[in-house]
């Protein structure tokens, strides 16, 4: 897989300082991921999920131990890594191919190999005949395909996904995990999901780490060994779900509040 990363966390600590508070947001996190495995990080609000992504991503540099990519230490953004957020962060006053294109801005490709690249990777997420629309005239689920093309354009080792799919609905949200997982085979890069829904971990994830909080510390790492595309309805499926469930004392017949933000 020759654009999969290797990341490996060792002992990593966050603290943030607020109102003359020492707050411990990370605790002792230490995680391996192998190249192109999928990893979903699921846990309630408040575990540091999300700020374990802008940590590997570089959008912040000051923390205690080691996050490294294929055995490099990890240091600011780069076109190595790419993310999606839950909210697309589209530009409204440019186009589909406009904004996937914005990633591209600092690579050293030629510009034609940039078209190239934007244009397959619009046809990647679907997309293929809105190259010229402008997000109004998208529909939630449009763009976010759009902010995903705009993630891999630069083909980067790992894809870090924060939530990508909590604002849409139910059946948006299940067409794209199907549209993510395609991806995730077609491009054979690692990627991590940061997700409050148990379900969509295990129907992406090869692994679930399961995180809990205050500060913000790894419980228990579940493999889900189930083929893929994955049945959600499949017994081994159901029980995954009930006891990554029961990690939060919650039972399936409350799972419509699980890690409620």
């Amino acid at each position: 897989m020759p654009n999969a990363g290797t990341l490996t966390i060792n002992k990593l600590n966050k603290h943030y300082r607020v109102k003359d508070k020492n707050l411990h947001i990370l605790d002792n996190v230490s995680l391996s991921i192998r190249p192109g495995e999928f990893v979903s990080i699921v846990g309630s609000s408040g575990c540091g999920k999300s700020t374990l992504l802008r940590l590997i991503i570089g959008l912040e540099a000051d923390y205690q131990g080691d996050i490294l990519l294929d055995g490099k230490p990890i240091s600011g953004t780069s076109l190595d890594r790419g993310i999606v957020f839950q909210e697309h962060r589209l530009f409204p006053w440019l186009t589909v191919e406009q904004n996937v294109g914005l990633a591209l801005e600092n690579s050293t490709l030629p510009v034609e190999e940039k078209r190239r690249s934007i244009q397959e990777h619009i046809e990647l997420v679907g997309l293929r005949g809105f190259e010229k629309a402008y997000p109004h005239q998208l529909s939630g689920g449009m763009s976010q395909r759009v902010a995903i093309a705009r993630g891999l354009v630069n083909r980067p080792e790992i894809l870090l996904l924060d939530e990508p799919f909590g604002a849409l609905d139910a059946m948006t949200k299940y067409k794209l995990q199907n549209e993510l997982q395609h991806i995730w085979e077609t491009e054979g890069i690692t990627m991590i999901l940061v997700t409050h829904d148990v379900e969509e971990a295990i129907y992406l994830g090869d692994r679930v780490v399961i995180m809990e909080p205050r500060p913000g510390r790894i419980k228990r790492i579940l493999p889900v060994d189930l083929p893929r595309p994955r049945n959600r309805l499949d017994l081994e499926f159901v029980r995954l779900k009930e006891e990554i469930l029961g990690e939060f004392g919650i039972d399936h017949q409350a799972e419509a509040e699980v890690l409620a933000a």
